[in-house]
């Protein structure tokens, strides 16, 4: 037990050592002990639904009565569907191939020494999230499978929400003889063990938020360990002039309603000038009963259409609202995006391959896509299982980060004697 009246320095302290020391241990651990201890914990989860449940409505309770919007309360929201849908989760991460020991490269040297390039976990992580309590069992299970103990520290609207999800985790997780320190939860809402998880270098390797922009910009900030991050997910979708109409109304509406809370959400949509059905697209966003703010043209084509505003080109919605913007073909869509977008997914909606593959090379996206939903930017959909997020920086790992994403490598030198003259 942690003795709560520690300082948070103490706390974090006591949490990194007793990880570091888990993570040793999980390097000599095999990955079928791994594998069954996520089997293990998925049926925990499945058995633990009720007690999941209950702790959610705790909690979905109290945010509503703190004025939680309703997209971070669709974010917090566990029934029993999601439930499941994390339990399978947690089970396919179990199921997917273990990225350790792969060897990335090998070469033999002139003087006959042989060097390989070998997938090793990255030691001990932290993660630091808001809202979705999934994020407990998914962080989990990808951090264990890919040989890491990690720290979870969930946003205080889903404590109770985020601690039964550990519980029962942690059961399976001990039952399959492996150490309960290789997956802990910060066990206080005191935002002061956000400052000392993020300063904990001698104990941390990598710290991973996910969350609104003000808790990623305070983890960019005050981190003095390594950050794996994305900021806001302003995801366009441009429907091209040679667009199929009909299905550049079924995308737009799926891409940016389907669930308008998540990351993956379109968040601007941009028409060509030349594409002869817009008023068709912006109408059908209307009827679904998403708000759209247009600029003039838009606004020409539906007087349901509010005018958009500069800075709704640089708003993530996260609820059914909507930029909609006419360009002037695919450079100005590009143009648009280069200024306005966040590196996390665009897409194009077009039956011109040529000018969708001009599209796929020249977005400087983490994903990038051909007539397809943006919502589709989710590490399940893309066969990688549970994520632990979507980076949209260049370095280590860059899009839906799953188990390749947290392992990192070491090089092995095998000689015969050689000495080096």
């Amino acid at each position: 037990m942690n003795d709560l009246t520690q300082t948070p320095e103490m706390l974090i302290a006591n949490l990194g050592a007793r990880a570091r020391k888990a993570s040793a241990l999980l390097a000599q651990v095999s990955d079928a002990q791994k594998a069954q201890a996520l089997t293990l914990a998925a049926q925990a989860l499945r058995d633990a639904a009720p007690a999941i449940a209950a702790a959610n409505a705790r909690d979905m309770e109290n945010a509503a009565a703190n004025g939680l919007s309703p997209a971070m309360l669709d974010r917090l929201r566990l029934d029993a569907g999601r439930i499941a849908a994390t339990a399978d989760g947690v089970d396919q991460v179990a199921s997917l191939p273990n990225p350790l020991g792969s060897i990335i490269d090998r070469s033999e040297r002139p003087n006959g020494l042989v060097l390989e390039r070998v997938r090793v976990p990255l030691g001990v992580i932290g993660i630091i999230y808001e809202s979705r309590p999934n994020v407990t069992a998914d962080a989990a299970a990808l951090c264990l499978r890919a040989g890491n103990a990690v720290i979870l520290r969930g946003g205080s609207e889903a404590v109770e929400s985020n601690r039964a999800i550990h519980a029962a985790m942690l059961s399976g997780i001990v039952a399959a003889g492996l150490p309960a320190d290789a997956v802990q939860i910060v066990p206080t809402t005191d935002r002061a063990a956000v400052g000392a998880l993020l300063k904990a270098a001698q104990f941390v390797d990598l710290i991973i938020p996910r969350g609104g922009k003000s808790l990623v910009a305070r983890v960019q900030e005050e981190a003095r360990v390594p950050v794996l991050a994305h900021l806001d997910g302003i995801n366009h979708s441009y429907v091209d002039a040679a667009a199929d109409a009909d299905m550049a109304c079924a995308l737009v509406v799926n891409a940016k309603m389907r669930r308008t809370g998540i990351c993956g959400a379109t968040e601007t949509v941009l028409i060509d000038r030349a594409f002869p059905a817009a008023a068709r697209v912006v109408a059908a966003l209307l009827d679904a009963g998403c708000a759209v703010r247009g600029d003039a043209d838009v606004q020409a084509l539906d007087n349901r259409v509010t005018a958009a505003r500069e800075e709704d080109w640089d708003t993530e919605y996260l609820d059914a609202i909507v930029s909609v913007r006419m360009v002037d073909g695919l450079d100005d869509a590009l143009d648009h995006i280069a200024a306005h977008g966040s590196h996390h997914t665009d897409a194009i909606i077009t039956q011109d391959g040529e000018r969708a593959e001009r599209f796929l090379n020249a977005v400087d996206s983490a994903i990038v896509m051909w007539n397809a939903s943006t919502q589709f930017a989710d590490g399940g959909e893309f066969g990688l299982g549970a994520e632990i997020g979507i980076s949209t920086g260049r370095l280590h790992a860059r899009g839906p980060v799953a188990l390749e994403g947290l392992t990192t490598y070491k090089w092995l030198v095998r000689g015969m004697g050689q000495a080096r003259p």
